[in-house]
């Protein structure tokens, strides 16, 4: 791409596919002002967001490297961890979730996937759809990513240790959660997650950088959860990775963090809280 596209999406809102103009091959997926994604299509390897970085290293942690893997992802943005998963472990199997079909298609006519691509998309509800998913898949997950918002911010129906728990089944022995937490100073919403977590997974680690997660500014949280003890031999790596500066909590330091939050459930849920105006610097 060499200039912006633009459309305005049934629901009202502005989505602009916007040129990197300082990584050629690069395109930037922008929302009513929020980036959602950042895709390199000569080099999808290349991960750009902070969160998504973390993520990226989690899924190179997992297996032996280039092992494929069966994944789902709920909430799909530009496809940037799909298209990562496909150039990283060919031969995965990849299930993605998608609300909004306009947007989706907007994307794949910019940004097509690659041929083969063994990446399925479903449209509707993260959570609805979850239910509808083949039997084959409960128990044959190696990887949730959760990754959903409406616009800057994640709805309460996919908080919930209800969900979470529908969530759980699809795990694989030794399958992972990788949760994408945004969260301001205090970090009360990222903290009842991870407790939520805690509850219907029982293993859980959390990555960030460091002065998010000593809550001091609005920011990314990455929660990775697992029924089965998570590899704590990741986390030296997966802090040294960065991007820096990194921080993990987990263990005694995760539950310590964790005391007092309440565990959200289906009747509880709340959205997570909105970004400041001017956080993005986008129109």
């Amino acid at each position: 791409m060499t200039a912006s596209v633009e459309l305005r999406l049934a629901s009202g809102q502005r989505a602009t596919l916007e040129p990197d103009r300082w990584s050629p091959g690069a395109v930037t997926l922008v929302v009513d002002g929020t980036p959602q994604s950042h895709v390199d299509l000569d080099d999808p390897s290349r991960l750009f967001f902070e969160y998504v970085q973390r993520i990226g290293h989690v899924i190179d942690e997992w297996g032996e490297p280039g092992q494929p893997m069966t994944a789902v992802h709920l909430g799909a943005g530009g496809l940037t961890l799909p298209r990562y998963i496909h150039a990283t472990r060919p031969g995965s199997r990849q299930q993605v979730i998608e609300l909004d079909e306009q947007l989706m298609a907007f994307v794949r006519e910019h940004l097509p996937l690659p041929r083969n691509s063994g990446i399925r998309i479903r449209y509707g509800d993260a959570r609805a759809t979850l239910a509808r998913l083949p039997a084959a898949l409960h128990g044959a997950v190696d990887l949730v990513v959760v990754d959903v918002f409406s616009g800057a911010r994640i709805p309460a129906h996919v908080t919930s240790a209800e969900f979470y728990g529908e969530v759980a089944r699809l795990l694989a022995p030794g399958g992972i959660v990788a949760v994408n937490i945004a969260d301001g100073p205090g970090l009360a919403f990222a903290r009842g997650q991870a407790a939520t977590l805690r509850l219907a997974l029982g293993e859980v680690a959390a990555l960030a950088e460091a002065s998010v997660l000593k809550g001091r500014r609005f920011g990314n949280v990455v929660l990775i959860a697992g029924r089965d003890p998570l590899p704590l031999e990741w986390l030296p790596r997966l802090m040294a990775r960065g991007p820096h500066p990194a921080a993990v909590l987990a263990g005694r330091e995760l539950i310590d963090w964790t005391a007092g939050a309440p565990v959200v459930t289906d009747q509880t849920a709340t959205p997570s809280p909105a970004p400041s105006a001017g956080l993005f610097s986008r129109g």
